[in-house]
């Protein structure tokens, strides 16, 4: 399921809405990955106020170049869970310096129709000492092809934090993800 959602490396134009109960923004940015090397370069596009910002992290280390101060900021450790530009991605979100492969146990606690595909539900517990931002995940992965069709992460007090639905339709069973 990792690998089909990011893969070795990627790059993406994407346009990112936040909604609170006041207000509402759109963000346009550029994104590249390259997970052999542990490297993430983050563009923002717009809005023309933020436009410019970078965020780059290498390995476990995050930096913000800020170009109406022509500055360049380490993000600290203890920033990593801070939301990023507003949103409910968190830093830690961007840099993935937690892994769902290697911090966390993998287990299949049923199979269901989701979204009218059969599914593997499968619950990520964080393994003991793993820097992870979660207290849990549960994960719905249609069983054809491994594509994750809904995503649930709950805080270490087990409250729902966030859930999603991957968009219906993403994927398609009868044609090989890329």
């Amino acid at each position: 399921m990792d690998l089909l959602l990011r893969g070795d490396s990627s790059f993406g134009a994407y346009r990112m809405t936040i909604t609170d109960p006041d207000w509402q923004r759109t963000v346009t940015l550029n994104a590249s990955e390259n997970r052999v090397e542990d490297k993430t370069f983050i563009e923002i596009l717009a809005p023309a106020k933020e436009a410019g910002i970078v965020t780059l992290n290498i390995d476990y280390e995050m930096w913000n170049y800020l170009p109406r101060v022509e500055w360049v900021v380490k993000i600290p450790p203890s920033m990593m869970f801070q939301p990023w530009m507003g949103s409910d991605f968190t830093n830690d979100d961007l840099m993935k310096a937690s892994s769902i492969v290697t911090d966390y146990a993998h287990g299949i606690v049923a199979e269901e129709n989701l979204a009218g595909y059969p599914a593997y539900k499968v619950e990520l517990a964080p393994r003991p000492d793993a820097p992870v931002v979660w207290g849990r995940i549960l994960a719905w992965v249609r069983q054809a092809d491994s594509m994750p069709l809904r995503q649930e992460f709950f805080a270490e007090d087990g409250e729902l934090t966030r859930g999603r639905r991957i968009r219906r339709g993403f994927g398609n069973q009868n044609t090989p993800a890329r």
